[in-house]
């Protein structure tokens, strides 16, 4: 059997995955770690649960070229994961569809990953610092490390994009592949909060909301928008809605322009009218503040008074239907300036990275073969719920059986 000699450069989900499933096929496998330690990143995934994958999976789950990613879901989707998981021996289960392993620990999956390195006999270089990669003339590739130089007839690149470089992931693979010739789609963080200029934040920091977050275009028209639990904070908005749109949010302010996001807090009102016509009727000897009591969390009831100009302990018998339809038309359509995103840091994932189609759909290079791209490198992001774990597993397989195979 012809024993291929594969380097994997990052020891994260995506070059644990192709490195498995290339040693099961018989392929020779190192993996360059720059860490002490192999999977770091996946121990904070999921809140410290690792959600690694969702039944409900489909192209409209991820950012990018979707027709390509859907042609690599279709060869390794979420039944795929689930046996492979299940293979080397983690019992999972299932939240609404988010796939969790049976203890909710996310170092168990790093447990069995390592597990199966080892079982395996893939050989692991921890502290290895790859700072080149280039071709031979003779065939395949030098790999080298401020230490060593070493040769292997084809090499997987998963060094991970810019999100939380404390984990490894330095952005370092981008230029690489800019050595070799590859575009890097403009990198930004994705799944991240927005930081935004109004003063009131600080007094409203702590109310989580049931809320729709619509983000408006540079046409002035809506986006895109989500809804979920809206958490507000001191520098701005946060939350699973929130994070779902910051990569769009992202790539405008690159351009150097701020953006409106509206958010409804009576998302599930659709007809104010009726909620204006109730408050009118019970007008009575309450105060103002005591009429919007039980419409949204008392906090935005305070700051939305003081917004339209009215005062708290005034007589709500004076308030004119104009002014409490003003109340809902802000509790419906409230207005913030969002003018930057979490930095990579605090970001789960980047958006952008190495080009698609420069990559045929084995994920191999077309202008070095033997050379594969795979994980947060490439211009791929999932939306929250596993996904982006999902596209670790996907990318490393199809890779790692290419690159052990071709």
């Amino acid at each position: 059997m012809d024993k291929k000699k594969i380097g994997i450069i990052g020891g994260g989900a995506a070059g644990m995955a192709a490195a498995i499933t290339a040693a099961r096929k018989g392929a020779s496998v190192t993996i360059f770690e720059a860490g002490d330690r192999l999977g770091k990143k996946l121990l904070s995934t999921g809140n410290g649960k690792c959600n690694l994958g969702n039944r409900v999976l489909d192209e409209n789950c991820y950012y990018g070229t979707r027709k390509f990613v859907r042609d690599c879901l279709e060869r390794f989707g979420v039944e795929d994961t689930i046996s492979f998981f299940e293979g080397m021996g983690l019992m999972l289960r299932e939240r609404n569809g988010y796939l969790y392993p049976w203890c909710e620990q996310a170092s168990v999956v790093l447990d069995v990953l390592r597990n199966e390195i080892t079982a395996l006999g893939i050989h692991v270089i921890h502290q290895a610092k790859v700072i080149e990669v280039s071709p031979r003339e003779k065939g395949g590739f030098f790999v080298r490390t401020l230490d060593e130089d070493f040769v292997f007839e084809r090499v997987i690149f998963a060094c991970g994009g810019k999100a939380v470089p404390k984990t490894g992931s330095d952005g370092s693979g981008y230029e690489l592949a800019k050595k070799l010739g590859h575009r890097i789609v403009p990198v930004v963080p994705a799944l991240t909060a927005l930081k935004c200029k109004e003063a009131f934040f600080k007094g409203i920091a702590g109310v989580r909301a049931d809320a729709e977050v619509t983000i408006l275009g540079e046409d002035g028209k809506a986006a895109a928008k989500e809804r979920g639990e809206l958490q507000l904070t001191d520098y701005g908005i946060s939350g699973i809605p929130v994070f779902q749109l910051s990569r769009i949010a992202a790539y405008q302010l690159q351009k150097k322009k701020e953006i409106t996001v509206f958010l409804d807090f009576l998302p599930d009102l659709v007809n104010p009218e009726e909620a204006v016509n109730d408050r009118m009727g019970l007008r009575g000897s309450r105060t103002v503040e005591e009429l919007f009591v039980g419409t949204i969390h008392k906090k935005l009831v305070s700051l939305i008074l003081k917004l339209i100009q009215l005062k708290p302990t005034d007589s709500a018998d004076r308030l004119s239907r104009k002014q409490i339809q003003h109340f809902f038309f802000l509790a419906k359509r409230f207005p913030v300036t969002a003018v930057a995103t979490g930095d990579f840091q605090s970001c789960q994932v980047c958006a952008g990275g190495v080009d698609l189609a420069q990559l045929t759909e084995h994920l191999e290079s077309r202008l070095h073969p033997g050379l594969y791209f795979i994980g947060e490198l490439l211009d791929v992001d999932g939306r929250c719920g596993g996904y982006n774990l999902q596209w670790a597993w996907t990318s490393g397989h199809i890779a790692g059986m290419h690159a052990a195979g071709r």
